[in-house]
């Protein structure tokens, strides 16, 4: 118990010796089946082996608005560790990356639970295409976009803590630990250009039996910020210098007869007086999801927009495909539902 405590310490020193001040990383409703794309530790959590590939469409109607796919697999391997790769795409506007993740997790026995130390190694690629902007001066008298593009191949570490046990889950995480100045790469010397930001997780959810196992009651909660929920904005009154807000997602869900899900959950951020007053609440959602026998799991959500964005756009969609790899039912001690 004591190595544990040691562990988490000195791990939690680690990642909050960073800062940061900007949200970068993509959103999803349907986080809760795509975990791992967050935080590596929960590779191997399950009893089996399982896959995920999901797709979200951001804002449907506006123009460049971000549009995400993640694939992720991950299975036990011997007792206590779990591997796992993550694949990510995301664009938006004229700007997109894609980050590829090995992931290793080892459980320690802890409480009634485990708790997994994960650690992910990868690559990502971000690049920009401003051939895809529109102009209103000539593009190559601008020292920012005179090259048209540009695409960088960079180095990406992260990690995370998650414990869990059949009936609660908890978790935090640093997906990305370098943050890159991304002008450095380049030939563009201007002051203020882009920058990779460091992003940290939270996570909580449990089980609660309504009807035993015919309805069971899941809340769960995300926090996602930079910084550590200090200073949202380094100088509110220059947009150059203006960071993201801490965004917080509350899921409510209920699970009918350990086969299909069906959730609603609230998007919104803190603190958002301090940009000038504006409403923070982002969106409102639902969504729903069923697990065949046969391991295939589906799930479809939406978004309804909350903000001004709304006047423009149509809403957000997810669309989950899954599957898991139970060779044989009997086989799992107890049924996972997270």
């Amino acid at each position: 118990m004591k190595r544990t405590t040691r562990i988490i310490f000195f791990f939690l020193l680690f990642v909050g010796s960073f800062t940061a001040n900007a949200q970068q990383e993509p959103m999803y409703t349907k986080y809760m089946f795509n975990s791992m794309v967050t935080n590596p530790g929960y590779a191997g959590s399950l009893e089996y082996m399982s896959a995920r590939v999901l797709h979200r469409q951001q804002w449907i109607g506006i123009d460049g608005g971000p549009l995400s796919q993640t694939m992720t697999i991950h299975t036990p391997f011997k007792k206590r560790v779990g591997l796992g790769l993550s694949v990510g795409n995301d664009k938006i506007g004229s700007t997109g990356s894609t980050m590829v993740n090995g992931v290793y997790a080892y459980k320690v026995p802890f409480g009634s639970g485990n708790l997994a130390i994960g650690l992910q190694a990868g690559v990502m690629n971000w690049r920009s295409d401003f051939s895809d902007l529109v102009y209103r001066d000539d593009p190559s008298q601008d020292e920012v976009f005179s090259d048209m593009g540009y695409s960088l191949w960079l180095p990406n570490f992260g990690a995370g803590l998650y414990y869990s046990n059949p009936k609660f889950y908890l978790g935090f995480s640093v997906p990305r630990l370098i943050g890159f100045d991304l002008r450095e790469q380049t030939s563009i010397t201007s002051d203020e250009w882009a920058r990779t930001y460091r992003h940290y997780y939270f996570t909580a959810g449990g089980i609660i039996p309504l009807k035993g196992k015919q309805v069971m009651f899941k809340p769960s909660i995300l926090v996602k910020t930079v910084g550590l929920l200090g200073d949202f904005s380094s100088n509110v009154r220059d947009p150059q210098k203006v960071g993201a807000p801490a965004e917080f997602d509350i899921d409510l869900s209920f699970l009918f007869y350990e086969a299909f899900w069906i959730g609603a959950s609230f998007r919104s951020a803190f603190a958002a007086s301090q940009f000038g007053g504006l409403s923070s609440f982002d969106s409102a959602d639902i969504w729903a999801s069923y697990n065949l026998s046969n391991g295939i799991r589906v799930g479809l959500s939406y978004d309804y927009t909350l903000s001004k964005l709304n006047d423009f756009s149509k809403g957000t969609y997810e669309v989950m495909l899954g599957y898991d790899f139970v060779y044989n039912s009997k086989r799992v001690i107890t049924p996972r539902y997270f």
